[in-house]
């Protein structure tokens, strides 16, 4: 109120306690915009970090992304959130955020080295469109795909190109669309917020008519909420955090929550059976691989105590 910028990061699991603050503050944006003597506001920014995928060593009572949905009922005119998938993406999106007026931000990043997937001029369009296709994860740079996997997150976009590479080992003739969303509210129904793409833009990123399977940061319910509308619901699908975790390893927090890349490829073989039988998978035998590959992966986690493996490794180990 002051007229300089706030900025507030915080652990994930602790935004929620401040949860009333921030909508009691959206509230009084909404009047002052209302009011014709009141002048433009900085907006409030929050910065979640130390996300419930690096709370190995702490466990379950560290994991609650629910500030996201706090956020995303907050008036049209006011809330934003931001999952930037790397330092690039998450640079531009504070650029952004720190210009803006009169809006509660909510960026959600990480606390944990991460690969950098865009480089800072790709990582300006991409932020400014909100979400885009990522033709270096994707098979035949995601044109006529079977599937599409969508990455929303650090952590969860990560699976979900170990998942691509995984697949593309495993069973080559799956064509699939990776995609990234950077800006939650463009996945809102056309016309709900200033941000949602119109039907005619998401059929574009997303396909009219193929399955979709997101791998999301948040709650299912929060991303089913703004996919209502959003024409066939059968052919969306949602792994999200599933309030488990432990004092364990990296990847076996997304294990499990059902975010691996192992999950994301289990729906993914059976999305495009589903969609296209003529393709001539032998879809159980493909289930079982994967099943065994968790199982053995887990098996991993325990006797060794480590859990993080990267793309490379895992396709090493599933070919093995």
């Amino acid at each position: 109120m002051t007229g300089r910028t706030g900025i507030f990061p915080s652990y994930e699991a602790f935004l929620p306690i401040v949860h009333t603050m921030m909508v009691q503050y959206s509230k009084f944006m909404k009047v002052a915009k209302e009011t014709p003597w009141r002048q433009d506001l900085n907006s409030l920014n929050y910065i979640e970090t130390s996300t419930w995928t690096r709370q190995e060593h702490n466990g379950l009572s560290h994991q609650n992304p629910c500030f996201i949905g706090a956020v995303l009922n907050l008036k049209a005119t006011i809330g934003r959130v931001y999952l930037p998938p790397d330092a690039n993406t998450f640079l531009s999106t504070l650029d952004h955020c720190l210009r803006s007026r009169n809006y509660v931000n909510l960026i959600v990043g990480s606390k944990a080295p991460q690969p950098v997937w865009l480089t800072p001029t790709e990582s300006e369009a991409h932020c400014k469109a909100g979400a885009s296709i990522w033709k270096f994860a994707s098979t035949n740079d995601g044109i006529d795909p079977d599937v599409v996997l969508v990455g929303i997150g650090a952590e969860l976009m990560f699976e979900v190109i170990a998942a691509a590479a995984y697949l593309h080992k495993l069973a080559p003739n799956i064509a699939v669309r990776v995609v990234n969303v950077t800006d939650l509210m463009i996945l809102g129904r056309d016309g709900s917020h200033p941000h949602s793409l119109t039907d005619e833009a998401f059929d574009a990123i997303f396909t009219p008519d193929r399955r979709i399977h997101f791998n999301y940061h948040g709650y299912a319910n929060e991303l089913q909420g703004l996919l209502f509308g959003r024409g066939d619901k059968d052919r969306f699908s949602i792994n999200s955090y599933d309030e488990e975790g432990s004092t364990t390893t990296p990847f076996d927090m997304v294990i499990r929550n059902h975010c691996s890349r192992l999950h994301v490829a289990e729906v993914a073989v059976r999305a495009v059976v589903k969609e296209n039988p003529h393709l001539g998978l032998d879809v159980e035998s493909l289930v079982a691989r994967i099943q065994k590959d968790l199982v053995d992966v887990q098996k991993f986690i325990v006797e060794r105590a480590e859990g993080m493996l990267d793309a490379e490794n895992l396709m090493i180990f599933a070919a093995s």
